[in-house]
Order: C-alpha cells, then sequence, then structure tokens
C-alpha cells in the first residue's frame, strides 16, 4: 500500500468493486474492506438485478413507472430515467465481465417476476445472484495491477485536506493514514442499527458518519425498509433472507391459522411491495396476537424448488425446515435504507471531491420504498458515472494534496459493554414497520446522549468503538428526521 492515491473507494461491495473497474489503467485505485472481501450486504443479494433488455415485452417507461409506484411517487424521476435507461447496459457488461446468470434454453439472459414489477425482467443467478456477482468482481479487481486491496481494516475517520482527503484507518491494531485525490464511500447500509436485520455484520453506516462529519447533505435516513419474510428462526442478529422471488414463483404468505390473508390488506396480495406487505404482516399480527407467519411453496415441484432456490433451500435445512414439504416461518425485518448521503447524477455528495454510491448513498432512485432488484442496478449504474466523472476531472487536474496530516490517538479508556445493544433496541422499539411515535422524542434525547458521551469521552479506537459511534449518528440522524427537526423535501 502507498502513501498516496488519486482513488480511494472505502467498501467492497458492488458498487466499489464495479466502481474500481471503470477506472483506467493509469490511474491507481485503493479499495478498503473492512472485513474479508466477500463479507458485504452485495454478497447476500439473493433475488437479482432489474433490467429492460432487448428483445422482450418490457420497455423503459414500464420499469420507470413501476419503481416510481413502488417509491410512491417521491422518487426523484431524472434519476429514476438514468437508472433504468442505462442499466441494461451494465447488466450486459457484467454478463461479458463472465458473470455466470441463468440462462434460458436458447442462451438468452432468464428473467424472473418479483412483487411490484409487471413484467418479468430479474436476472438472476438462482438465488444468490449478488455473491454470483461480488465473486466474480473480486476475482477481476485482484487481476487488475493499478488496483490495490486491502482486506480487514477499519476505516475510522475521512478528513478534508486540499485538493482531496486523509484517510485513517485501523490495520491489524496499528493506525495508519493515506492521501487521496478523491474519495468514493461505498460502505453499504445501517442494518446493524437495528435489533434484527438481514444485513451483514459490517453494515453499520460508517459511510454516512464520515460523510455527516465532513458536512455532506444526508437525506432521508427514516426511509427504511422492511422486508416482510426474513427467516424467524433463533439465528441471532443477522435474518436470512427468504427472496422477493420466491413469491414471485408462486409462495403464498400464511397467518398462525393457515389462512392467506395479503389479499385483504391490498388487491396484489403477496406481490405487493415490500412495505405494504410488511406492513399487512404487522397489522395482521396485532389482529391474531400472534407473530406466527409462514411462506408455503409445497405445492411446487421439490426438484424445481432445489434446483432455483437451493441456498434458500440449504438455509432452510441447517434451520430443520424442509421448504419442498414444510412450510417457511417469516417475520419482517430491516433490510435496505433508501436514504443516504446525498448525491447527483454522477453520484457526487455536497463535498467537493467526494462521492457515495450503494447503499449509503441517496440517488433518490427508490423514493419512500425500494423496487426489487433496483439496489444492485444502482450500484452498478451510478459507480460507473462516479468513475467517469473522475476519470474527466484527473485529466485536467493534477493537484497535489495538501495540508496539515491529522494526528489519531489510540485512546485510553475501555468501551462499556452494551452501548451497541442499547442503541438497536431503542430504535427497533420505536421505529420499525409501524411507527409508534410517542416515543420517538425519548429515542431522540438517548442517541444525543449516547453520541455525546462517545464522542467527548477518550475511548481506545477498536472497531466497537468505531461501530457504535456511526451506529449513534445514524440512528440519531433518523430520529431529527421522524421528530420533524430537519425538514426534507421529497428527493
Amino acid at each position: 500500500m502507498e502513501n498516496y492515491y488519486p482513488i480511494v473507494i472505502i467498501g467492497s461491495g458492488v458498487a466499489g468493486l464495479y466502481g474500481a473497474l471503470q477506472f483506467d489503467e493509469r490511474y491507481k485505485v485503493l479499495i478498503i474492506s473492512k472485513r474479508n472481501a466477500e463479507l458485504s450486504n452485495s454478497s447476500l443479494a439473493q433475488g437479482g438485478i432489474a433490467a429492460v433488455l432487448d428483445g422482450s415485452d418490457d420497455n423503459i417507461e414500464l420499469h420507470i413507472k413501476d419503481t416510481m409506484i413502488a417509491g410512491k411517487y417521491k422518487n426523484n424521476p431524472e434519476a429514476v430515467r438514468v437508472l433504468v435507461s442505462e442499466g441494461g447496459k451494465d447488466v450486459i457488461r457484467l454478463k461479458e465481465l463472465g458473470v455466470d446468470f441463468d440462462l434460458d434454453s436458447n442462451g438468452e439472459l432468464l428473467k424472473t417476476l418479483e412483487a411490484g414489477h409487471s413484467r418479468n425482467r430479474i436476472v438472476h443467478h438462482k438465488d444468490f445472484t449478488g455473491k454470483a456477482v461480488t465473486d466474480r468482481l473480486i476475482e477481476l479487481v485482484r487481476e487488475r495491477k493499478n488496483i490495490d486491496f486491502i482486506e480487514n481494516t477499519h476505516v475510522f475517520s475521512v478528513d478534508k485536506a486540499e485538493n482531496g482527503f486523509y484517510i485513517g484507518m485501523l490495520k491489524d491494531g496499528n493506525i495508519e493514514t493515506v492521501a487521496c485525490s478523491y474519495c468514493i464511500l461505498a460502505t453499504g447500509g445501517i442494518g446493524r442499527v437495528y435489533k434484527y436485520t438481514t444485513n451483514s455484520a459490517i453494515a453499520t453506516g460508517d459511510g454516512i458518519a464520515f460523510a455527516k462529519k465532513l458536512g455532506a447533505k444526508i437525506m432521508h435516513l427514516d426511509r427504511i425498509q422492511f422486508h416482510p419474510t426474513a427467516f424467524a428462526g433463533e439465528q441471532g442478529r443477522e435474518r436470512f433472507l427468504i427472496s422477493e422471488a420466491v413469491r414471485g414463483e408462486g409462495a403464498v404468505l400464511l397467518n398462525c391459522y393457515g389462512e392467506r390473508f395479503a389479499f385483504n390488506y391490498d388487491e396484489r396480495g403477496e406481490l405487493a411491495p415490500r412495505d405494504v406487505v410488511s406492513e399487512a404482516i404487522i397489522k395482521e399480527s396485532m389482529r391474531t396476537n400472534s407473530e406466527n407467519f409462514y411462506l408455503d411453496i409445497t405445492h411446487k415441484d421439490p426438484e424445481f424448488i432445489k434446483a432455483r432456490f437451493p441456498m434458500i433451500y440449504e438455509n432452510c435445512l441447517a434451520e430443520g425446515i424442509d421448504i419442498t414439504v414444510e412450510k417457511i416461518p417469516v417475520f419482517p425485518c430491516q433490510h435496505y435504507l433508501m436514504g443516504g448521503i446525498d448525491v447527483d447524477l454522477y453520484a457526487r455528495t455536497s463535498v467537493d471531491r467526494l462521492y457515495a454510491t450503494g447503499e449509503c448513498s441517496h440517488t433518490g432512485v427508490h423514493g419512500a420504498n425500494r423496487l426489487a432488484s433496483n439496489s444492485l442496478l444502482e450500484a452498478l449504474v451510478f459507480s460507473r458515472r462516479a468513475a467517469t466523472d473522475i476519470m474527466d476531472k484527473l485529466t485536467k487536474d493534477c493537484s497535489i494534496v495538501k495540508g496539515s496530516m491529522p494526528k489519531y490517538s489510540m485512546g485510553h479508556i475501555v468501551l462499556p459493554t452494551g452501548i451497541r445493544t442499547e442503541i438497536r433496541t431503542t430504535l427497533q422499539d420505536s421505529y420499525f414497520v409501524i411507527k409508534k411515535a410517542e416515543k420517538f422524542e425519548e429515542s431522540f434525547q438517548r442517541f444525543n446522549t449516547i453520541l455525546e458521551n462517545l464522542e467527548n469521552t477518550d475511548y481506545i479506537l477498536n472497531s466497537a468503538y468505531i461501530e457504535a459511534k456511526s451506529l449513534a449518528t445514524v440512528a440519531q440522524e433518523i430520529m431529527l428526521e421522524v421528530t420533524g427537526r430537519k425538514q426534507q423535501e421529497d428527493y
């Protein structure tokens, strides 16, 4: 690793990896991964990538309409059009790069249906599309001579300098600093701010905390998507997802009495957008006084189920459920963030030279609710646009990063246990699928107290402290919005 890079990318999901691959090989790029490269929300994505491709009965206007409907028309129409009109080319590019998408008998990309879509437009690799994409991109990144890729390195600070940034990070327990002319935040979601989430262990909102400290505009952190069908087992904080595609292939949602109920709440039934189905489950839970809900796909051929959903089949089997003959226990949990670091159509934040892509960013494409399988598409389209914009600037700008390098301290005081747990429990209790407005103010004040303590105490600099500070920042920002202290436009 060198002391200076033209471009530093923090995060190794699809947005970070695909973005890095867009840079001409004359530009040195550093990717920093908090844990091992394979651990990201992108890698956990099951359903696929939504895209309008040639030779189908689909078109750009239909995909735009579906996206706007799901987002309750609070989407940025210009960003949605960029996403949909350009996304197909990025999906084809992935195929050309060797991503092993499922193909039909004619060798064409196989497309499936998911909730909220009016056409079969989801390309996929069985039920672990995200892993197929990220694994291949990791291979390609490792082959590129202009890309340095460091893992198990926890960034704790991004500090502005003249003509760039200084990045402070922990590597093997030691502080290291690197300078860059341009920084792309691709740090993923905020799932670990909740008690239960489908997100990976690294999703603590670090990039959002860095951006806020730099003065970047943060928008709509209160727009949080709760997936209706996470596996309801005892496997801990991280709950594996029962993909939207399972319902797309005909699974029905049942209450504790074995009754199908989704159509009682919306005419689209199980295939309504995620927020609608999640709310239907919570309301039905209140009506029946039970949290026992199930997805039933046992009417399908067992061999089809195993071939179409091998990862879900194996994961459920490990929990003692054979989905070919048994109903799958499910319940909503935190899944995705629609808000984030506000960016323009080239992923530029309000801070010069700072970009944000993927789930940590707010492009406006998702509005108030993300349409299924638009997330990987967003990561592809806007990370490519960020790289294009940065390369254009680098050809015109040879400025050297200037300014005093920050002096970081390792700290002296041991962080008390339980702070992160308290943040998660408090937010889960006040701001879940159906919100408890009467608890908002109390939660806001508590998050303020926690954050002040973290910022003003000389705690030892380690992963626990960095993540606690990020989670408290995210939780406070959510409550700033829901208590009305921070007014936001639609997009």
